[in-house]
């Protein structure tokens, strides 16, 4: 399968579909699917835009208004994750993942699914330490601080991440992990990014949480974007009990590498993260907001002890810069479809035989998410979490209850669309309005229910914490069908 690889959007739809024409009609190929690795910008009209947490002089409609009215259709299935330029009133909205328009998916703040067999999971937004551990307490209308709390990923949604029982095929993140650039070409990349040299120094460059799923997830590829440039990465697994090679090889100390002292223990999923106050890099083609930091905790480098076993599996990581002339933003990837099944449970079908990708539920996903449920706390306060033994105890009790209980809702398979219709819950920006900023400031949009959202529930038979109806307002029409 061929998957496009999209870094920042920044709203430029346009140009990022008319760029993979253009490699089709070069290379005699078809892309199969395009995901896209935040600042998306799904922005449906004016008021959408006052959610967004950039200055007025960024506030823009681009193109997005476009697919969500039905203008226009993305040609190809188009996949996304949130980062920390949004409409995040919208995102919030199909926070468990849904159809942002025709044929684009958003995998919500945390998600996983299935395209034709292969796993794509990600998490959306960027890491903050003074909220990392509270619960998801923003609401409309938001504050200058809240529109900018509710981007900042959580605890609650690494915990859930991590428990994916195998390795995704693609892990998609707006941040980078934490010190990925050591796995890479630390000496180019500071060539070109100057500014990010005193944050690399002192290991600050990324998320630790990210790096902390990198090395629980094991993904085949990991792909980022947020500091607006290309970067390669690749980082071995190695296999504890594996046993090491008769005659192992001489370690080369790599001159490129920047070496980092050791501090505190190995940084584990969600583990203890201790705020810091460093300067926070500069980063000059990124928009600027006051009240961002990059105050992580430093993680210790990669240790490997001789004899060096060899790797039992490898991250590809890529992170690819913003959509603009010249840059390098876009990149097409092969991954094999995985013959045989979709997922658990799934059907049958060649990847020879595929013609469209199918856009599956993952089974494992859909059983994490029940078992954490309870879980999400709509509140500053996040109630503590089960330990790690029995979490994956929960799961594995709810992925019965999955099996058994979700192929009959959607015709006997596990497709998206047999439970989430793409519906407008907002009113479209019309052409004539979009071709002047209107005259004063509009205000914040009103609350939206999203039926893709009650579907999505009502098909876990779990309550919709997410945007229920306000007291006095008649539910939404669900679109899952029925049993």
């Amino acid at each position: 399968m061929k998957i496009a690889v999209e870094g920042c959007c920044h709203g430029d739809l346009d140009a990022i579909y008319a760029r993979i024409a253009q490699l089709e009609d070069q290379h005699n190929y078809k892309v199969d699917v395009l995901v896209i690795c935040g600042d998306f910008q799904a922005v449906r009209n004016w008021s959408d835009l006052e959610c967004m947490a950039v200055p007025d002089k960024y506030k823009e409609l681009k193109d997005f208004h476009k697919y969500y009215s039905g203008e226009k259709k993305a040609p190809i299935l188009t996949i996304v994750i949130g980062g920390n330029h949004e409409a995040s009133n919208y995102m919030w909205e199909l926070y468990h993942g849904g159809w942002l328009a025709p044929n684009i998916y958003f995998l919500g703040h945390a998600g996983s699914v299935l395209v034709s067999g292969i796993r794509i999971a990600g998490a959306s937004g960027i890491f903050k330490a003074q909220d990392f551990r509270q619960g998801h307490h923003e609401k409309i209308p938001y504050d200058r601080s809240s529109m900018r709390s509710i981007y900042h990923i959580r605890e609650y949604c690494v915990r859930k991440l991590s428990l994916l029982p195998s390795p995704p095929d693609i892990f998609l993140s707006h941040d980078w992990p934490c010190q990925i650039e050591q796995y890479g070409d630390v000496r180019g990349l500071l060539a070109r990014k100057k500014h990010f040299r005193a944050d690399v120094e002192s290991g600050r460059l990324g998320s630790p949480p990210l790096m902390g799923l990198l090395m629980t997830l094991k993904p085949k590829w990991w792909f980022s974007a947020h500091l607006h440039t290309r970067f390669e990465a690749k980082v071995e697994h190695f296999d504890p009990n594996a046993s090491t090679p008769t005659n192992p090889a001489v370690p080369v100390e790599n001159p490129d590498e920047i070496q980092i002292d050791d501090e505190d223990d190995d940084l584990e999923v969600a583990a203890t993260l201790l705020p810091r106050e460093p300067p926070p890099h500069r980063n000059p083609d990124e928009i600027t907001l006051s009240d961002e930091e990059e105050d992580v905790a430093v993680p210790p480098p990669p240790q490997t002890t001789p004899p060096f076993p060899i790797p039992s599996s490898v991250t590809n990581f890529l992170a690819l810069d913003k959509c603009l002339p010249n840059r390098h933003f876009l990149e097409i990837i092969d991954i094999p479809t995985p013959p045989g099944t979709e997922g658990q449970g799934g059907t049958q079908e060649s990847s020879l035989a595929i013609s469209e990708p199918t856009l599956s539920y993952d089974p494992a996903w859909l059983a994490i998410t029940r078992a954490f449920h309870p879980n999400l706390s709509l509140t500053r306060m996040q109630a503590a979490f089960p330990e790690e033994v029995h979490a994956r105890a929960l799961v594995e009790r709810e992925l019965e209850w999955v099996k058994a209980h979700v192929p009959p809702k959607l015709g006997g398979a596990w497709s998206v669309e047999a439970c989430q219709t793409f519906t407008q819950t907002a009113p479209p920006t019309q052409p004539h309005e979009a071709l002047k900023k209107p005259s004063g400031r509009p205000q914040q949009p009103p609350w939206y229910t999203n039926p893709q959202t009650i579907s999505f529930c009502a098909m876990l038979e779990i309550p919709n914490k997410v945007n229920p109806p306000p007291a006095g307002l008649p539910k939404a029409t669900s679109t899952m069908v029925s049993e």
